[in-house]
Formats: structure tokens, sequence, C-alpha cells
């Protein structure tokens, strides 16, 4: 019998993966990640607030659930990276962070020491012939998050919710298995963000708060103070406090000179970018792809040029809106993911 670990939020979605590599004759175990000190958070991936939930599931299943503590590798590859990200005007993606350095790098290699044959998670993915691809249910695919995934593991990686075509049946499998978890509400998007009130966290943890500076036009014209750099970014629009002709938009975050760059939407728009922080998930990446600049972003066809082997040049046959520096660039081949990289 093979054995899984499969990690456990104590939501619906990782509560019926358990179910179902059950279900297939796996032997699996449970194991929850401890993230915070702080007892306040509530719900989140992978957390300990929903530990408890997470081992009725496993006990009424009968398998084994495991809480093991990664708060510091938590706090130095996901906390302090977000922090350090806004700091420096930009926006990070802390679940790449996350799925990359804990849920497929600590806990794999927890896998491993325990004897196991594949890691798992509740994740809306397909792993396929040992690639990336979308899931069946195309509105909650997670594989942008996952691109930051060492091929070499795909192999060892189970999406047991690959299949399905959307939450409803999933939540209908938990009902009819009468799992306590089964009316649970989804997470936040952030989960160590109480009310993904980000601006709050980040005043309440950074060591020293970004200082005022000059709202401008791409002229140099001053138009006003701006709160912090921390407070915007590329295509915010309300907020700004700044009266003018015509509305205005957030198109450039200059942290050196520490100024907020403001301008009409079409300056918004643009062809190129370059990534770096580079994972490719294929032996080769194809000239021309489609790639999506952001989760929700519509996915749009480019031609990508390698720079060095440290970045990469991605060129949009039609402009993109509101390219976000340190948010991550993924590229698609029909439903295979093809790997990405995180804007500079």
């Amino acid at each position: 019998m093979k054995k899984v670990l499969l990690g456990m939020s104590g939501g619906v979605d990782s509560s019926v993966a358990a179910l179902l590599l059950k279900n297939a004759g796996y032997e699996v175990i449970g194991v929850t990640m401890a993230l915070f000190d702080d007892s306040s958070i509530e719900g989140g991936c992978l957390s300990t607030s929903g530990s408890a939930d997470a081992k009725l599931v496993c006990d009424k299943l009968g398998i084994e659930h495991h809480v093991i503590d990664l708060k510091d590798e938590f706090k130095k590859c996901v906390i302090n990276n977000f922090i350090d990200c806004y700091k420096n005007g930009t926006t990070p993606n802390p679940c790449v962070e996350c799925n990359k350095y804990l849920k497929f790098g600590a806990l794999y290699e927890y896998a491993k020491q325990i004897g196991c044959d594949y890691i798992a998670t509740g994740h809306y993915a397909k792993v396929k012939d040992g690639k990336l691809m979308k899931s069946k249910a195309k509105e909650k695919d997670q594989s942008y998050f996952l691109y930051g995934i060492k091929k070499e593991i795909l192999n060892n990686i189970l999406f047991p919710l690959a299949d399905f075509n959307n939450k409803e049946e999933i939540r209908k499998i938990a009902l009819d298995n009468d799992l306590v978890v089964a009316r649970k509400k989804d997470s936040q998007e952030i989960c160590f963000i109480p009310n993904d009130d980000y601006a709050n966290y980040l005043e309440n943890n950074m060591d020293k708060l970004p200082s005022k500076g000059d709202f401008i036009l791409k002229d140099g014209t001053i138009l006003g103070k701006h709160k912090g750099i921390m407070y915007y970014t590329i295509g915010q629009r309300k907020g700004l406090g700044i009266s003018y002709k015509h509305p205005l938009y957030v198109t450039k975050i200059d942290y050196k000179n520490n100024k907020v760059i403001l301008g009409e939407e079409k300056d918004l728009y643009s062809n190129e970018l370059i990534i770096a922080n580079i994972n490719i998930l294929v032996d080769k990446l194809p000239n021309r792809a489609y790639a999506k600049i952001r989760y929700r972003a519509k996915e749009a066809l480019a031609t990508i040029e390698e720079i060095n082997k440290d970045e990469i040049k991605v060129i949009f046959d039609e402009p993109q809106r509101s390219i976000t520096k340190g948010q991550s660039v993924v590229f698609y081949d029909n439903d295979v993911c093809l790997g990405g990289g995180i804007i500079k």
C-alpha cells in the first residue's frame, strides 16, 4: 500500500482529499503546519486554527494526524518576504512562496523522513505524466500558485481534487460523508493577515514605517504627499486623496526616491516585462506561450526571450494592464503549466 502525506488545513478541500485518498487505497497521514504564535488568527491555508477540525476528520476516517512546527520557516520564507517587498515598493504573492518553501518544500522533506511515497494537498490542480496541469474546475484552478514547485518532485505529488468540476461537488461529498467541516466557509485570501487588512498588518509588524513622499506625474509635477509607498500598488485609483482634472492611477512606485507616480489609465498598459526568480517545469520553454501576469488575469499570448540564465523578457502581443513588480508571471501551453517567475 502506497503511503501519502496530506497537508490538512481543517477546511473542506483537504478534508475531502483525505477521504478520496483513503477510498483510493492509500495509507494516508494528515499533517497540519503550525505557522503562527498568534492564536487570534482564524482560518487560512494549513494553519493551526484548523488543526482541531483536521484531527476530527482524521479520527473519523481512521488515519493519523500530525502537527509540525514550521513557524520559523514560515516567518523567514513568507512573512519576512511579504514585509520586505512592501518596504521596497513591490507587491508580493505570499501563496506562491508558501507553496514553494513550505507545502512542497518542508512538508515534502517531512514526507520523505517518515517514509511516504507521495505528498498531497487539496489544491485544484493536476499532475499528469510528470507535468503540472490545470484542474478540471477551471474557475478554481490554482496551478498559477504552484509554478514554483521543483520539477523533479512532480511525480511524487497527488492532487485528489483534480478532476472535479466545481467546489459544490466537493461540499456534497463532505455532506454525504458527514464530515464536520462540510459547511465550513472558505478561508481568507492571505492566511496570516486578519480581515485581509494588509496595511494594518504591516504597520504592526514593520520595524520602521516608510516615510511620506511626493505624488508626481511622469513629467515630474508634484501633486501632493503620499502616506508611504507600502500603501499603494500599481493600478490603484481609490484612496489617493488627489483632486485632478481627470482620474489618476498609480502607474509606478519609485522606491529609491520615495515617489509614487500617477497617470491616466492609458499609462497603465505595457507590452513588456522582465522576470527573475525563474522556475521552469518543462524541459525547455517555448519561444511563444500564453502568460498570466496575476492570478485573476486572462492568459495572453507572448514571446519569451531569455536574457540570461537568471532573467527572461516577456513581450505580449497585446498590452497588459497594471503589470506589477513582485507579482508572478506564469506560462501555459493549453492546460500545461510551463513555469514562471517574479516580475522585476
